[in-house]
């Protein structure tokens, strides 16, 4: 009886010890992230004689943050890098797929606690679509893209995030064919992160 009662003295003076010691998740900038978004995206341009719509798909990796800053208040101003595989879909427009890559910097202000913050980015890749040779459509299967995003990233879990925000996409082919009317498509995207 006494050694048990020792034992259970010992333990009750080790748990604090153990419990301090775990430790704190890490901040979601502070590990890279794998996310998955999809959305719609409609033409807005008048390049183009087409009605436009993007049904983007899109798999992006987010870096740990490289820049950061902490404000006052307790929340943070993160800089990571993000690259990204694309797919889209393409409806009303002659051509009836892309897929393409794209690179760019991720700007996001997390609130104190790190369970949301806003973010906003401005990249570009290139890739390829299957051009028709149309009046009006993508001049040449090789395909540049340029795009503005932005919006709210919410935390669930340590592992797992959400996200909604707007997408401005640009492809063309940079002036190698003309004519070059181009794409200029504006949507919504919503996304689900998972952090490694």
């Amino acid at each position: 009886m006494k050694s048990t009662l020792k034992l259970a003295l010992a333990c009750l003076a080790l748990c604090p010890t153990l419990l301090a010691s775990a430790p704190a998740p890490a901040p979601p900038w502070a590990t890279s992230v794998l996310t998955f978004e999809t959305g719609s995206l409609w033409e807005i341009g008048t390049g183009t004689p087409f009605a436009y719509q993007l049904l983007p798909v899109q798999l992006s990796w987010r870096s740990r943050e490289f820049w950061g800053h902490d404000f006052a208040d307790g929340s943070r101003l993160v800089l990571r890098h993000r690259l990204a595989l694309l797919a889209d879909l393409v409806r009303h427009g002659p051509e009836s797929r892309y897929v393409g890559f794209s690179g760019s910097p991720s700007l996001e202000w997390w609130n104190r606690t790190g369970t949301w913050s806003l973010f906003s980015g401005a990249g570009g890749g290139f890739g390829l679509t299957d051009s028709r040779g149309i009046k009006g459509g993508l001049g040449q299967d090789f395909t540049l893209n340029w795009f503005i995003r932005g919006g709210l990233e919410h935390v669930l879990s340590r592992r797992r995030s959400v996200s909604a925000g707007i997408m401005y996409q640009h492809m063309s082919n940079g002036g190698m064919t003309k004519p070059n009317p181009g794409i200029d498509a504006l949507g919504f995207t919503l996304g689900c992160g998972w952090t490694r």
